[in-house]
C-alpha cells in the first residue's frame, strides 16, 4: 500500500514540473525569438516479482513476468527550434533569420552567446547591440552621419551617409549553426550558450549550410502555440488530479485495513 502512495507522489511531482514548463511557455508567448519547451518523462525502476520466461513448473515457462512500477520522473525539457511567425516592423535594425542559424552576441566576459532575437539597436559608439547593450559579433559600427541602413539576405550591411548617393559596405553579419541546437543551454535574456551536447558552432554566411537568410525589417516571433499549451495544461492538471486521487484511495484502503475487527 505504501508503494502506491510514493508512486502517485512521483506522478504529482512530475506534473507540477510539467505545469512549470507550460507556464513559462505561455509567459513568453510574446518574447521575440522564444522557442517553446516540452516536458519529457521516464518511468522509474521496477520491482520484479517474477521474471518473464521464468519456469513455473516442470517444462513450463511463464510467457510474461510480474513487475510493479515505482512511478515517473521528468527526464528532459526539449526545446523546439521550429521557426516562428515573422512580423513586419519597418525598423531597419530589426532582422529575422529564415532558417536554423543564430546571431552571435559578445557577453560582458568576452564569451559568445547565441540568440534568435534580431531586435538590434545602436549604442553611443555606433555599434549594433541587443536590448541589453551587448554587441553583435562580428562587430558592426554604423557611421554617425548615416541616413540609410541596408542589411542584405546574405548578411552584408551597407549604409548611405549624408552627402552621398551610393551605398558603402561596412561589414557582414554571420550566423552560427549547431549539430544539436536542442543541446544549447538557455541563460535568459533571449541568449543561449553552447554545451558539450550542442557541439561546437559552425560560423558561416547567411544562406549557406541551412543557416537561413536574413530578413530586414522583420522579427521572428515566439513559436509558442497558445492553444497547444492550453491543451497540455488541462491534460497535466487532470493527471495531477488523478494521482492525488490515487493517494487518497491508497489512504482510504489503509484506513479500512486498520479498522478491521475480528
Amino acid at each position: 500500500m505504501f508503494r502506491a502512495l510514493w508512486t502517485a507522489a512521483t506522478g504529482m511531482g512530475a506534473q507540477q514540473k510539467n505545469i512549470d514548463v507550460i507556464a513559462n511557455n505561455l509567459a513568453n508567448v510574446n518574447t521575440t525569438g522564444f522557442k517553446a519547451v516540452r516536458t519529457e518523462f521516464n518511468d522509474l525502476l521496477y520491482q520484479t516479482l517474477r521474471e518473464p520466461g521464468e519456469q513455473t513448473s516442470e517444462g513450463i515457462k511463464s510467457p510474461v513476468g510480474v513487475q510493479l512500477g515505482l512511478g515517473t520522473r521528468v527526464v528532459a525539457t526539449q526545446r523546439s527550434f521550429a521557426v516562428g511567425n515573422m512580423q513586419a516592423t519597418e525598423n531597419p535594425l530589426d532582422v529575422a533569420i529564415e532558417g536554423d542559424g543564430f546571431f552571435q552576441i559578445v557577453q560582458a566576459d568576452g564569451s559568445i552567446a547565441y540568440t534568435k532575437d534580431g531586435s538590434f539597436k545602436i549604442n553611443s559608439e555606433g555599434k549594433l547591440v541587443n536590448a541589453d547593450g551587448l554587441a553583435l559579433e562580428p562587430e558592426i559600427v554604423i557611421p554617425e552621419n548615416t541616413k540609410q541602413i541596408s542589411i542584405g539576405q546574405d548578411g552584408t550591411v551597407s549604409v548611405i551617409v549624408e552627402g552621398e548617393n551610393e551605398a558603402q559596405d561596412i561589414g557582414k553579419i554571420t550566423l552560427a549553426k549547431f549539430v544539436n541546437p536542442a543541446g544549447l543551454q538557455a541563460i535568459g535574456h533571449n541568449l543561449y550558450v553552447q554545451t558539450p551536447a550542442s557541439g561546437d558552432p559552425v560560423v558561416v554566411d547567411p544562406g549557406t549550410e541551412s543557416t537561413g537568410t536574413l530578413l530586414q525589417g522583420y522579427l521572428e516571433l515566439s513559436n509558442v502555440s497558445v492553444v497547444d499549451e492550453m491543451v497540455k495544461m488541462i491534460t497535466a492538471q487532470r493527471a495531477y488530479e488523478i494521482n492525488s486521487k490515487a493517494i487518497q484511495t491508497a489512504d482510504d484502503m489503509m484506513g479500512i485495513a486498520n479498522n478491521l475487527k475480528r
